[in-house]
């Protein structure tokens, strides 16, 4: 909802601060006493096009600011989350421009882009008039319109969770066949290559394995010899080290014989220092049994060499070629069974499909009702505004089926008796439009935005008058809606009105908006009704049109 409006140095408007408040608003005033230029300023804060003619003559820059109060359910939201604004309570959309025609936008102080700001005022306001209509002229939210208007929602939401599976089986299907077309014409290459790789055999970690071993036998000359002067020294009788803690186990055991308490412990250290001298000379002497010879060399070498050669190939490391048998396997294997697979994924897409269209052309049924219930709605609507002769049609015509399902809706009108229907942003003009779309609006269950209607009024008069304004009450209930009128039966039916008028000074002509009292709407009204000369008579109409 709209809060507040401020304008400051804009066109013929000195500084200007409005409130607003829900229902309905009506803008009365005389012709060229500013109304379009209220109009302009709010268009320019929600992201319009602006030109340095609108700053006030004499200033350098005009600011303006709308205010907005959201439901935290608001799309806005969602918008501002995703360029990394801050969301608050309250939105404020602030915009300046500078008489070298430069402008800049804000959106709650934070500086932003021209078509982001746009993004934001159409989900906030949509403005119908003479020269300004939005949303439903597109037909691209006529699809949406009519979903919402039949609450098709849980219908919606089948079609797109079908559409999505079908989407993801038709992708695996062509990623399936891409993929063998090219294994394919590699078929020869992989099995040379599974073949090369499965007779090597490859270890993860072989490498160095294979580089300790290679380095072991290539010094097993001196490592040999060490090894046997350590086995000597372990193993020489009497003078070895085993032979020596032997005599040391004996005259210890004949010790203990005199002082078991001391020289157990003793013993016990004897007992260790055995058993670990024990399984060195077993280690010793197995390492000595190990040491190969030249011919096991030569593997190694033979061995690492292939490894390394065949590494290279692939590009990868010594390591990596068991995974890369692996994966040239699995590919193999998806040539070898490419058709069953390929079968597979077809039948799953196919099962997809018919399960999408079956989902769509149950929305399309539930859109056909939908369609017929609006139709008649609208219908219903056009003879008191004054369209008795058009005729309202919601075309639901094939389209290629996407997540929204096989439909393509457009809101088609025909103006006058024998005329072919046309689409709705091609046919009707002017305030004929504007009314069209009350007619509309009144019938949807949208209440995001705020609805301004700009001389819906004109070419009407009496009770078609009346019945303009009693819509447009009926709108302000769902929706905050603002009217630019010069009809004193539109005017009666605000809940809130404010006064455009104009004033000149020996220096410049200025634009001012009043907020009315009760007394002041009937004085205005009366003059809507009377002209300049109010009279008694026109006041008494004014109080009847206002009930008061």
């Amino acid at each position: 909802m709209l809060t507040q409006l401020i304008v400051q140095n804009f066109v013929l408007i000195d500084r200007l601060d409005l409130s607003f408040d829900r229902a309905l608003s009506v803008f009365t005033g005389e012709t060229g006493a500013g109304k379009s230029i209220l109009l302009d300023a709010l268009s320019l804060v929600l992201g319009a096009r602006g030109e340095a003619r609108f700053v006030r003559k004499g200033e350098k820059m005009a600011t303006l600011s709308a205010s907005f109060h959201l439901n935290k359910n608001h799309p806005v939201w969602e918008i501002l989350e995703e360029q990394g604004l801050e969301s608050e309570e309250d939105l404020i959309l602030r915009r300046t421009l500078s008489v070298d025609g430069k402008s800049k936008a804000f959106i709650n102080d934070q500086p932003v882009g021209l078509n982001l700001l746009k993004q934001v005022g159409d989900l906030l306001v949509e403005i119908h008039g003479q020269f300004a209509t939005h949303s439903l002229l597109n037909p691209a939210t006529h699809r949406l319109t009519l979903d919402r208007y039949g609450a098709l929602e849980k219908e919606l939401k089948a079609v797109q969770k079908t559409w999505h599976t079908w989407q993801d089986k038709k992708k695996e299907r062509l990623e399936l066949e891409e993929n063998l077309a090219k294994n394919a014409a590699d078929e020869a290459y992989l099995k040379e290559c599974v073949d090369e790789l499965n007779k090597l055999h490859p270890k993860k970690g072989e490498e160095e394995t294979l580089t300790r071993r290679r380095a072991t036998l290539m010094n097993a000359e001196k490592l040999g010899e060490n090894l046997k002067n350590a086995q000597n020294i372990l193993d020489e009788e009497d003078r070895g080290a085993l032979g020596l803690v032997g005599h040391l186990r004996f005259y210890l055991e004949q010790a203990e014989r005199f002082n078991e308490a001391d020289i157990k412990p003793l013993m016990d250290g004897v007992d260790m220092a055995e058993n670990a001298l024990q399984e060195i000379s077993e280690r010793v002497e197995y390492l000595l049994s190990d040491m190969g010879d030249e011919n096991e060399l030569t593997e190694i070498d033979d061995r690492l060499f292939a490894l390394r050669d065949i590494a290279r190939k692939h590009h990868v490391s010594l390591d990596e070629l068991p995974d890369l048998t692996d994966k040239l396997q699995n590919e193999l294997n998806q040539i070898v069974h490419a058709e069953d697979e390929k079968a597979r994924l077809m039948r799953a897409e196919e099962e997809a499909r018919i399960s999408y269209e079956g989902a769509a052309k149950a929305l399309t049924k539930a859109r056909q009702k939908a369609a017929t219930a609006l139709q008649k709605a609208v219908m219903n609507e056009l003879p008191d505004l004054k369209l008795e002769k058009a005729r309202f049609h919601v075309e639901i015509s094939g389209c290629e089926p996407s997540e929204n399902g096989m439909d393509q809706i457009t809101f088609m009108i025909a103006t006058n008796k024998g005329t072919d229907f046309m689409p709705l942003h091609k046919c009707a003009s002017g305030g004929e439009l504007a009314r069209i779309m009350l007619a509309l609006k009144v019938n949807l269950n949208e209440g995001n935005q705020t609805l301004i209607f700009d001389e819906i009024d004109t070419g009407i008069s009496g009770a078609t008058a009346s019945a303009v304004g009693e819509r447009l009450a009926r709108l302000g209930e769902k929706h905050q809606t603002l009217v630019i009128t010069h009809s004193p039966q539109v005017a009666g039916c605000g809940k809130h009105h404010y006064r455009v008028s104009k004033a000149e000074t020996e220096e410049a002509t200025i634009t001012s908006v009043q907020k009315l009292t009760p007394a002041e709407r009937v004085e205005e009204v009366a003059r809507l009704l009377s002209g300049a000369h109010i009279t008694e008579a026109a006041r008494t109409t004014a109080k009847e049109l206002l009930k008061v």
